[in-house]
């Protein structure tokens, strides 16, 4: 199931004005440029920031997300209809003869248990086309994330269209590694309603996500820095090899 930040209402609706600026983004869209990818699978996404932005560029796009309430607000953001949003996870997407598959942001770290991680990577697989590529994110746990989520505690208050001020707070309630979970509370001040929002995610080390996509059928071309947060991540390029 996931999580209620993503699957509520009253969450989706404010995730992006909290998310802030996608910096990571444009590094996303360079690497389909580079690889000339037309055909692009966008797996967990979300309220469609990065499905927009490649369908604004011409790409046939499909953004498949397990919670209901974010593709909403997605689907919202394309009126004309350009992009296939699909209600589900990697498991369920049809062969799409992809050139391309990404998983932004912490979507790979999700994935708590090996046999969910390799499911998905199965189902990215096939709906790749031979030789097209897998590109994703996750976080370097040597660089310990949540020690500074734990230091940053202090309440952000935001005035969101069709919500109004909205409070909203972070805080670590466990590190078990390789997992680490939080809690983001959400205070409505029009209403007073408080919603809270439980997450937890997995910090693979490098040596253990190539092994997975070895296993899975992927042959790793290349590990990048992510230009928005040097130091901190891992950008995965893999291409379908088999």
């Amino acid at each position: 199931m996931p999580d209620a930040i993503f699957s509520h209402p009253r969450l989706a609706l404010v995730y992006d004005a909290f998310d802030g600026v996608r910096d990571d983004l444009a590094a996303y869209l360079a690497i389909v440029d580079e690889l000339d990818a037309e055909r692009v699978l966008d797996v967990g996404c979300g309220t469609g920031s990065l499905a927009v932005l490649l369908a604004d560029g011409g790409r046939t796009v499909v953004g498949v997300d397990p919670a209901e309430a974010s593709l909403e607000v997605a689907r919202s953001k394309d009126p004309a209809g350009r992009i296939t949003w699909i209600h589900g996870d990697a498991t369920t997407v049809p062969a799409l003869d992809a050139d391309l598959a990404v998983m932004t942001g912490n979507v790979a770290q999700v994935f708590l248990t090996d046999d969910d991680w390799a499911r998905t990577l199965q189902g990215v697989h096939a709906a790749l086309r031979p030789g097209g590529h897998l590109v994703f994110e996750t976080r370097r746990p040597e660089r310990r994330a949540w020690e500074d989520w734990a230091a940053d505690t202090a309440p952000v208050t935001l005035d969101v269209p069709g919500a109004g001020s909205v409070e909203a707070r972070r805080e670590v309630t466990d590190v078990s590694l390789p997992f680490v979970s939080f809690r983001h509370t959400y205070r409505f001040l029009a209403d007073g309603a408080v919603v809270t929002s439980d997450s937890t995610l997995r910090f693979r080390d490098r040596d253990e996500v190539e092994t997975s996509l070895a296993a899975g059928g992927y042959r790793v071309m290349d590990v990048r820095e992510a230009p928005d947060r040097p130091g901190r991540e891992f950008v995965f390029v893999a291409e379908r090899a088999s």
